[in-house]
């Protein structure tokens, strides 16, 4: 309904590959946000794992990092990771595995700037966004569809709760308008 140059897209993912791969084949220029509760789940792990969990170091090298992805400092998080004395194997496993995970994903965990821009960082809203629209009136008990339907539906509430749904039924009543005209227009010509 919207021209994509018209609108700011942006797109929430934790680390899945397949996620991003998909949304570059279909909206290449969205903004790509690494979803930022995804990633602390990451570095409370390491956290936990090295300072031992609910510990006051644990707690404070946490919201260390976190401040410092959210201030767009992603280097600096990496080369404090690489220089970490692991207190453990395990430590060292996850310190290992957060590297990468981060490494792979810079380019999105760019918070601070994505607040800045606008943009969202989390997923909760669309997820909440997604039950309400979705679940609430498709999973009601007894409610059974046919896909077409069922899709047919889920647009029409989508346009009811992003304030489309005028333009959408203006557009409908245009393209109706325009198919009656050209039926009644062959039926003169027979």
């Amino acid at each position: 309904m919207i021209p994509e140059d018209k609108v700011r897209l942006c797109t929430i993912g934790d680390g899945a590959p397949w996620i991003w791969n998909r949304v570059r084949e279909i909206f290449p220029r969205s903004k790509e946000v690494l979803d930022y509760y995804h990633c602390s789940e990451h570095v409370h792990l390491v956290g936990d794992t090295q300072y031992g969990k609910g510990a006051r170091q644990a707690q404070q090298w946490v919201e260390a990092t976190l401040t410092r992805l959210f201030n767009n400092r992603v280097g600096d998080v990496i080369r404090g990771l690489k220089v970490m004395d692991a207190r453990s194997e395990a430590a060292r496993e996850k310190v290992s595995g957060l590297i990468g995970y981060l490494t792979q994903h810079a380019e999105r965990v760019k918070y601070g700037a994505a607040r800045r821009g606008g943009y969202q960082i989390g997923s909760g809203t669309m997820e909440s966004a997604n039950k309400f629209i979705s679940h609430v009136r498709m999973k009601r008990s007894g409610a059974w569809w046919y896909i077409t339907y069922a899709n047919n539906i889920l647009k029409l509430r989508c346009a009811k709760y992003n304030g489309t749904f005028e333009r959408v039924m203006e557009n409908y009543k245009a393209l109706d308008r325009g198919k009656s005209y050209r039926a009644g227009a062959r039926a003169d010509d027979e």
